[in-house]
């Protein structure tokens, strides 16, 4: 007689969708900050850098 032990783990669908949303969400929040907020800082090589990305993106900025 044997016995043979096997366990699976599995994440619930439920976690892996909420984590997918607020990865998202966290994104968005980043990219913003870096295109949005950064466009409009007073140091020039960040700005300039900033405008470029948006350029790069075809992201309107004028």
């Amino acid at each position: 007689m044997s016995v043979s032990a096997t366990s699976t783990i599995s994440t619930p669908i439920i976690a892996n969708s909420a984590a997918r949303i607020l990865q998202a969400a966290m994104a968005l929040c980043f990219g913003a900050i870096i295109v949005g907020f950064v466009g409009f800082s007073h140091i020039e090589i960040v700005h300039n850098a900033a405008h470029d990305t948006r350029h790069a993106n075809a992201f309107p900025c004028h």
